[in-house]
């Protein structure tokens, strides 16, 4: 047996129960910056499994008006940690800038990917469901609201057929090949 047969699935629990925690703080902090409803039962478990850590980082990093501060220093720090887990069992060394880097990028591609889906999601349960209410439309709809209200401004009105989700789409993934490959390259310069 080859040293991969322990690492393998050591990188894959690492990644995995990293990856579902971060994605947990990074949803709290959206959903808290864009005041979706809290007593909803998606934000409730988002705030409980969330809530030790971020409760003893808020008494060292104070919150900046809107934005929870604290959750970003915990997802960084997360983040940061789990990529530095991977690479020493892959047997990569790397320096902290290029860590750093390494890290706000797959953070940044996480962002993106959470609005892609969430507004992929909201126009596909607009069409099998509209106007019910469910927990997870009512977070889908607070969370990309502010992004398909500024695709409307852009787009004009076309008789009852909304394709701002489309723009939506169009947009974020444009986002992700015009930011994401210059961080790739800073971090490849870094290290």
């Amino acid at each position: 047996m080859t040293s991969t047969y322990m690492t393998d699935p050591a990188i894959f629990l690492i990644d995995t129960l990293f990856s579902l925690y971060i994605l947990a703080v990074v949803l709290r902090f959206l959903l808290q910056w864009c005041s979706a409803e809290f007593y909803n039962p998606i934000s409730q478990f988002l705030v409980k499994v969330t809530h030790p850590p971020l409760r003893i980082l808020r008494r060292y990093v104070p919150s900046m008006g809107k934005i929870d501060t604290s959750s970003l220093v915990l997802v960084l720090a997360l983040q940061m940690l789990a990529d530095f887990s991977v690479l020493l069992l892959k047997g990569v060394s790397i320096g902290i800038g290029a860590l750093t880097i390494l890290s706000i990028t797959q953070l940044i591609t996480l962002l993106i990917n959470i609005f892609i889906f969430a507004v992929f999601a909201r126009a596909i349960l607009s069409w099998l469901n509209p106007g019910a209410f469910q927990p997870a439309s009512s977070i889908l709809f607070s969370l990309t609201e502010p992004l398909l209200n500024i695709c409307r401004k852009f787009i004009p009105d076309l008789g009852g057929i909304d394709l701002s989700p489309l723009i939506a789409l169009l947009l974020l993934q444009l986002a992700k090949m015009v930011i994401l490959p210059p961080l790739h390259e800073l971090a490849s310069l870094i290290s």
